[in-house]
Formats: C-alpha cells, sequence, structure tokens
C-alpha cells in the first residue's frame, strides 16, 4: 500500500473542499472496492477523505412515490428494512444479495454506485427503478448516470448524497452470481410502471444498460414470449475467464424472461 493522507470529513462542504485543494484525492464510503485496490497497489491517492462522520448521510424513507436511501447506507440495512420491503422488495432483493455478509454490512449504496463497478447489482436497481442520484450540487438521472468502465457523470468534487427510487407497479431483479465473489456475471431488473416497463442489465457491459428492444415488446404485451426472441448482440459486451461476450448475451434474455414470469405467476 503506497503512502497516503488520511481526512475525516466533518460534513459534505469539508469533504468537497478538500476534494478540490488535494492532489488526487480519493473518497471512502464502505472501503469495499477501494481498500483491496489500495492493498494490491492498484491506486496511489494522495489523500483518502473519509465520509463516515458526516451526519445525514444514513437512512431510508419512503417519500411519496420514491423510496430515498442516503449515501452511506449499507446494502445489510437496505434488505432488511421494512420500507423497502414493503414498497420495492426487488430492490430489498437485490440488496439482500451483493457479496457476502461481510461486503452487505460495510459497503454502502453511494459507493457503489459511485464506483460504477461493471458486475455491481446496484446501477441495474438505479437504472431499472428510474432513480435519480442526488449529489452535493445537483440531480442526476438514471439515464445519464452510468457513462462506462468505472466511469459516471459525476463531476471533480461531486458526491453523491442519496438515491431516490421511484416505486413500479411490480419489479424483479434476478442474476448469474458469480460463485466466488457474488458479483453478477449477468443481472436483469424488469420493472413496470403503469404502461411503460424498463428492462436493466449489469454484469454484460462496461456499464449498465437498457435493453429498449425487449421493454417495447414487453409494454405491447407482458409476457416471457414477448422477449424470447429478441437478440443481444455480443459485440459490446464483456468476455473473460468466467463467461464469453456470446453468453452473456445469451443469459441476459434468459434473466429477462425469468424476471417476466415471476412477475405473471
Amino acid at each position: 500500500m503506497h503512502n497516503f493522507n488520511y481526512h475525516h470529513a466533518a460534513d459534505i462542504a469539508d469533504a468537497a473542499l478538500k476534494l478540490k485543494v488535494t492532489v488526487e484525492p480519493k473518497l471512502l464510503a464502505g472501503g469495499m472496492t477501494l481498500l483491496p485496490t489500495l492493498k494490491n497497489r492498484l491506486a496511489q491517492p494522495s489523500d483518502l477523505i473519509d465520509l463516515a462522520k458526516i451526519d445525514g448521510l444514513k437512512g431510508i424513507s419512503v417519500e411519496g412515490k420514491e423510496v430515498v436511501v442516503k449515501a452511506m447506507t449499507t446494502h445489510a440495512v437496505v434488505a432488511a428494512s421494512t420500507d423497502v420491503r414493503k414498497a420495492i422488495p426487488a430492490l430489498a432483493d437485490l440488496a439482500d444479495g451483493i457479496g457476502d455478509p461481510a461486503v452487505r454490512h460495510r459497503g454502502t449504496i453511494g459507493g457503489s454506485v459511485a464506483n460504477s463497478d461493471p458486475a455491481a447489482d446496484y446501477p441495474a436497481g438505479v437504472l431499472g427503478l428510474d432513480a435519480v442520484v442526488e449529489t452535493n450540487e445537483r440531480k442526476i438521472n438514471a439515464d445519464d448516470f452510468f457513462t462506462g468502465l468505472f466511469e459516471t457523470a459525476l463531476k471533480p468534487g461531486e458526491i453523491i448524497t442519496a438515491v431516490r427510487f421511484k416505486i413500479p407497479d411490480r419489479a424483479h431483479y434476478m442474476k448469474f452470481r458469480h460463485p466466488a465473489s457474488g458479483y453478477a456475471v449477468v443481472g436483469v431488473m424488469v420493472a413496470q410502471y403503469g404502461a411503460k416497463v424498463r428492462v436493466a442489465v449489469t454484469g454484460a457491459g462496461p456499464n449498465a444498460f437498457r435493453v429498449r428492444a425487449m421493454e417495447d415488446a414487453l409494454e405491447k404485451s407482458f409476457a416471457p414470449a414477448s422477449v424470447a426472441n429478441i437478440k443481444i448482440p455480443a459485440g459490446d459486451l464483456l468476455g473473460d475467464i468466467h463467461c464469453s461476450a456470446e453468453y452473456r448475451a445469451h443469459l441476459v434474455n434468459v434473466y429477462a424472461r425469468r424476471c417476466v414470469e415471476a412477475l405473471v405467476k
């Protein structure tokens, strides 16, 4: 691990200021990705800015037709929340399937969303549930947030403070789980809002994405057969020792159908 300066941010303004005045800073939330990266000497930040002691960055509330999860809320808290279980069971199930218990009790929603790991679960939830990512400066619609491999629309000095999930009529999340890490080799969220349907995918590409062809088909007829013959192009998908791009494309179709099957039972 390389040397770095360590800071406990007093509040959001203090954290934002430290981000701007230090040479190569990194924010520390749960640390589930950052700390292993540092231990393996794959990153060399000049400063770590810890958000743990900032008041008001933890908690869950239901506000009208939205579930609001503050950025430092852990996956385990989301999974156990009665409010989330009642309003969006699919979101609680998604959180309950992240990593292992140690990861779920330390990892945070804000850290996961900001990291935009291609195999993380939360990006599918953010896109599929038409969420809005709130920062200390603005609100970013889900469709504009994930921009590439470990890349987002966040600007320098911008810090996620909460994620607002729109409560669907019904939704379901399923994934092909990596047997060792628990990451999503492919994960699919299907959510219905009246006549509108959102199909979001994680694990398959450089970042989470929607499948518009499936959405259009399901809006005409919400049934597994509607998406059965929709082919996912493999050209832009990830391929590795665990799963080829072509097999990931196949899994997207399989898990989209399974999500719809679960919702129409």
